[in-house]
């Protein structure tokens, strides 16, 4: 392989990073939204919260956290990994969550 190709070869390589870094970017900052939505919607004193499942009570129903943060984790590792489609289905998820967070808080629902 000549220098050319083995540069060309580092250029694509290093685009591909570029690509993985700004997924795993997005899907950062979309968790961090995705946090706050949750955390809105646990403030809120909406009536539907008092018929959340028992196994998600304990800490004031701050478990289900750990529901969101696995989500992240998962979408962050696929990403990680090179699979962008689960940048994009977390998008999706985000944008369903954030109507949803913001018809709960606001008593739309």
């Amino acid at each position: 392989m000549d220098d050319y190709s083995g540069a060309l070869v580092a250029a694509v390589l290093s685009m591909y990073d570029l690509y993985v870094l700004m997924g795993l970017a997005v899907v950062f900052l979309l968790g961090i939204f995705n946090f706050a939505a949750h955390k809105a919607v646990l403030e809120s004193g909406h009536p539907m919260l008092s018929h959340i499942p028992w196994f998600f009570r304990p800490l004031g129903g701050r478990l289900s956290l750990l529901v969101e943060f696995a989500m992240l984790l998962g979408a962050m590792v696929m990403v990680a990994a090179g699979s962008s489609g689960w940048a994009w289905i977390y998008l999706l998820y985000s944008g369903l969550n954030g109507i949803s967070a913001w018809l709960v808080a606001n008593r739309r629902l």
